[in-house]
């Protein structure tokens, strides 16, 4: 019989490959790879921020509240600046920078609050924020996971087509009454609600990789807009649950068998190409 957490795993796995499939096409459409950099430090700085006030309240769940405010401020903040003038380079570089910063003048912070109070795990609290376990998620982890996602997919679905335009032709999609700034704004506010949802299942520093190889890998081999989708999905949602499965039969983080296994593919089809 299947153990509990492992059927936790599992089924946050599918959702996370789902949200991740639909997204990182889009991601690599638009060409905003970097902005998954600055969602790596806006999610991190959260954390941070939440563990400080959630040793000082005495509640720590304000922790997944805080990172996805905070992830999600942040992007909005950088489509603000892209829509007034500023490049995309430009708006996530000094955006990440002043975060990055933030970052570490709150774990000096951090320090301060835990030495004045008992010890809550907060150690454990950050690995898994930096590295994920996914084994290690709660049934209202998942319930949380389950709900936030299926609004995520929802509106991905309704805005979808109208996303790829903005993608190729901004100016174009203004002309036939589309409204670009709009979409710019949802488009770069689900890269911070889901990046702020699956952080503890995926962990930080394998974000980015999971966000844009699966599309990347997509677009190298699909010749159309289904096939991009349909071969983004797939890849993910195989590499997420075998990565569960793999990782529960070896003892190893699911997360980094799954960086590895996208990185590999995606190399071997990138020397492939250069020998054809």
């Amino acid at each position: 019989m299947i153990e509990e957490y492992l059927f936790r795993a599992i089924l946050a796995s599918l959702m996370v490959g789902t949200l991740l499939g639909l997204l990182s096409p889009l991601i690599n459409v638009k060409g905003i790879a970097f902005l998954t950099h600055a969602t790596f430090h806006a999610l991190l700085f959260g954390a941070i921020l939440g563990m400080i006030l959630g040793l000082i309240v005495g509640n720590l769940s304000l922790i997944f509240w805080i990172s996805l405010i905070v992830a999600i401020v942040v992007v909005i903040t950088i489509a603000e600046m892209e829509i007034r003038g500023y490049s995309s380079d430009t708006a996530v570089g000094a955006t990440a920078g002043i975060v990055a910063g933030l970052t570490v003048l709150g774990f000096g912070i951090l320090y301060k609050v835990m030495a004045s109070k008992p010890y809550f795990g907060l150690s454990e609290s950050i690995v898994t924020y930096l590295t994920g376990e996914i084994f290690l998620i709660t049934l209202n982890d998942l319930w949380m996971l389950v709900l936030g996602g299926i609004i995520a997919f929802a509106i991905m679905l309704a805005f979808y087509r109208d996303f790829i335009y903005l993608s190729f032709d901004p100016e174009g999609l203004e002309s036939h009454g589309g409204n670009a700034r709009f979409y710019l704004m949802i488009l770069y506010f689900l890269v911070g609600a889901i990046g702020g949802l699956i952080v503890k299942t995926v962990g930080l520093i394998t974000l980015q990789v999971l966000a844009v190889l699966p599309g990347a890998i997509a677009l190298t081999l699909s010749r159309d807009l289904r096939g991009l989708i349909g071969l983004s999905l797939g890849i993910t949602l195989l590499t997420q649950v075998s990565s569960v499965i793999l990782g529960y039969l070896l003892d190893v983080p699911p997360s980094g068998l799954a960086t590895v296994f996208l990185g590999t593919l995606y190399g071997a089809l990138m020397v492939r190409r250069r020998l054809t």
